[in-house]
């Protein structure tokens, strides 16, 4: 086996699948070329790029533009660092792209037609055969292969101070290397090897997140770096991240999941992210900033976070607005949320007024604009346990740059924006969403009140008890008999939960789903699914995507709905996400890895701000009784028929009902129902709602009396045949008291 790799076989490898009509992988150009696909991986990019070159100056299509990842073979797609190494390729060698998407398809295409007539070889000369890695880049690229064989002498996790003294000995650092410092007295070969560890980071090969400790990923354990490779590896990762610098006499950069010791060293710090607008237009910024305070402008609202404010808090004011056009990276045409850093500061004293607290500011010279992660409330804290919190954090805070690839990387926006929308509905809604993606004092509010007025029969502190568990327990699930308007009230309680029900902000926020003796967890959380192109593809539920969705707004409540909850088997349903739906387990620190992973190393939790209310019926006697592990994790509210005067003057105002007939009614249904409840083989589970006998909003009703009795004779009465299947006096004579009582 060798670790070259040589244009002209690459290119017939190339053409001969082009012919066939077929994509080809990464790792079949490696075999073609009789290498060892770990030997060469970080050299096929410089080398794919030397096609590209030849390819822009003899006019030809790309050759390298059907070759994808193993998993894409059937598809054909480009996507994700393939993709963008494609088109910087593409751009630097005179291509023009607009449309990325558009252009790889195109070349593609191009590329299928040209090839039957294309030349069999490259004709290449002696000096072009092989592609050449240069010794050259920063001196830290020889520490590449020696940190990852010190942390192996060490079983794969070391701290930092003993992989550097053992890459002393295994690298050969001289004693006058040693001695070497910068103009700031650090030295040089320190700052080497940490230039080097964040260069290894990037490429997947060590993982960043425990503080103190540097540890070798799956793939670090089984990579072995020569100095061609360390270089092919720091040209690959430095074409992803081009605002990285790569001056090793300055100290390496703190890498996202390693936060620098001034912001977190003080675990009681808060981050707070605050809006400067009064009554959305008058910006408070300027006096803010003269006057040394921050205040909040609402009378009614945040102000137990304003009391939770203390010396020694970082606080940023931010402005959250959505763009479209102009930004650092591909966007598909589609809308971004953005949130621009005016300043920060620190807190130097509580408030005293409930409002007002004394900050020491630092105006910015130019306003930071963030993308993707935004806060759009007036006053947020940033929870700085969580992974995407911190990188945000850092911005702000740190003066670190945003990885655009990383966020695009992450599930929810590589969904919204590593795909084309491809119809005018997809594109009409994505413009609707993006409108509501504003501030939520712009939208029209929605609570307890509103509740009331839409139907509602319960009191008002019964629902304000029900809306308060739902928001201290996190999930909360409506039993009781049928008609009792468990999955009306539900949904209403998620549009209070969220403070509104316009249309946009509920189809974003709000997921429903019924639970059924079919649904598995597959279906509810993750699982293999055909694709439309003959393969499987691991795609998320739609549970899995309310998480993704939550956690990129975590500033902002969102609610799944799970109608009939009792109805299909949520043990199995729900599997590893029963553990994660506890109150106390909703935060990064507790997430656990699931059946089926995107990736090695992948780890989910259900972020705060998602809320569960599930419905269930408890007089079917089918169903399964719920789990006492999924009874723990949710609060109980039980429904019970409501025919009371509230309902009597909904039905008089919204149907014009006459109170007479409607007082009879509550009688006939009264006695009915007590009937039900004294019958020992059903029980008070079984009494029958009011849903029966409320006529929908803006119905009118003539005529009450023959209202009732359709109403009886085609939903009430086949009910009761149910109930007493084995006596069908009994349900012959409750008809008749029904129909005659009027």
């Amino acid at each position: 086996m060798t670790d070259k790799l040589d244009l002209n076989t690459t290119y017939k490898a190339i053409l001969a699948a082009a012919r066939e009509h077929r994509f080809i992988s990464y790792g079949d150009l490696a075999k073609a070329n009789g290498a060892h696909w770990q030997n060469v991986r970080y050299k096929m990019n410089s080398h794919l790029g030397d096609l590209v070159q030849i390819a822009a100056e003899r006019k030809w299509p790309m050759p390298s533009s059907i070759v994808v990842n193993q998993a894409n073979l059937k598809t054909g797609t480009l996507d994700g660092t393939a993709r963008e190494g494609f088109i910087t390729a593409a751009k630097e060698f005179g291509f023009e792209v607009d449309d990325p998407a558009a252009f790889v398809e195109q070349q593609q295409q191009s590329m299928f037609a040209w090839a039957p007539d294309a030349p069999d070889d490259l004709a290449l000369t002696e000096a072009h055969e092989t592609t050449d890695v240069s010794a050259g880049g920063p001196k830290f690229v020889q520490f590449f292969g020696p940190v990852l064989d010190a942390l192996r002498t060490f079983g794969g996790s070391a701290e930092p101070r003993q992989v550097m003294d053992k890459v002393i000995d295994l690298a050969d650092v001289t004693p006058d290397e040693l001695s070497e410092t910068n103009k700031n007295g650090q030295s040089k070969y320190e700052n080497q090897v940490g230039w080097a560890r964040f260069y290894l980071v990037k490429a997947g090969l060590i993982d960043s997140k425990k503080r103190g400790l540097w540890s070798l990923t799956a793939e670090g354990r089984e990579t072995y770096l020569d100095h061609e490779s360390a270089v092919a590896l720091f040209k690959d990762v430095h074409a992803r991240y081009r605002d990285t610098a790569a001056d090793d006499e300055e100290a390496a950069p703190t890498l996202p999941d390693e936060p620098k010791s001034t912001l977190f060293d003080d675990p009681g710090r808060h981050f707070w992210f605050v809006g400067a607008l009064w009554g959305g237009t008058d910006d408070q910024t300027e006096r803010f900033l003269n006057e040394g305070i921050w205040q909040n402008g609402y009378d009614d609202k945040f102000a137990d976070h304003v009391s939770r404010m203390k010396p020694g808090d970082r606080i940023a004011i931010k402005a959250s607005f959505v763009k479209k056009y102009g930004l650092p990276f591909e966007n598909q045409d589609k809308p971004v949320s953005c949130m621009r850093i005016k300043a920060i500061g620190t807190v130097t004293e509580a408030t005293k007024d409930g409002k007002t607290v004394k900050v020491d500011w630092t105006p910015l010279e130019e306003a930071k604009e963030w993308y993707f992660y935004t806060y759009r409330v007036t006053i947020v804290e940033a929870d700085a346990s969580d992974e995407l919190a911190r990188r945000l954090i850092q911005f702000a805070f740190g003066n670190h740059k945003q990885d655009y690839e990383f966020w695009l990387r992450q599930p929810y926006w590589a969904k919204r924006y590593r795909t084309r929308a491809s119809t005018l509905t997809e594109i009409e809604l994505e413009e609707e969403e993006a409108d509501a993606d504003i501030e939520e004092a712009e939208i029209a509010p929605y609570g307890v009140e509103d509740i009331l007025s839409d139907g509602c029969f319960l009191d008002q502190a019964s629902l304000s008890a029900a809306l308060s568990r739902l928001s201290g327990k996190k999930n909360l699930i409506l039993q009781g008999p049928p008609g009792t308007g468990k999955t009306w009230l539900a949904k209403r309680l998620g549009y209070a939960l969220i403070g509104t029900k316009d249309r946009a902000v509920i189809r974003k926020r709000m997921r429903s789903i019924q639970f059924h003796p079919s649904l598995s967890y597959e279906d509810f959380v993750r699982g293999w699914r055909p694709d439309g192109n003959g393969a499987l593809s691991l795609i998320d539920g739609v549970f899995l995507e309310a998480v993704e969705a939550a956690r990129a707004e975590p500033d902002r409540p969102y609610v799944v709905i799970i109608e009939e909850i009792n109805r299909g088997n949520p043990a199995q349903i729900f599997g590893e996400m029963l553990t994660l739906l506890e109150k106390d387990k909703r935060g990064e620190e507790e997430a656990i890895e699931l059946a089926y992973r995107n990736e090695a190393g992948e780890r989910v939790f259900i972020p705060r701000n998602l809320f569960v209310i599930g419905t269930m019926n408890i007089a079917d006697r089918s169903l399964a009784l719920v789990d006492l592990a999924l009874r723990r994790r949710f609060a109980f509210v039980t429904l019970e028929t409501a025919l009371n005067d509230s309902w009597r003057q909904w039905c008089m105002d919204q149907a014009g009902i006459d109170e007479a007939v409607l007082k009879q009614i509550q009688h006939l249904m009264a006695e009915l129902n007590d009937e039900i409840a004294s019958d020992r083989s059903l029980g008070s589970q079984f009494k029958i709602g009011h849903s029966y006998v409320t006529p929908a909003p803006c119905e009118t009703v003539s005529d009450g009396k023959e209202w009732f009795r359709a109403i009886v004779e085609t939903e009430i009465a086949p009910l009761l045949e149910e109930y007493w299947f084995d006596n069908l006096d009994k349900v012959a004579s409750s008809k008749a008291r029904l129909l005659q009582g009027l």
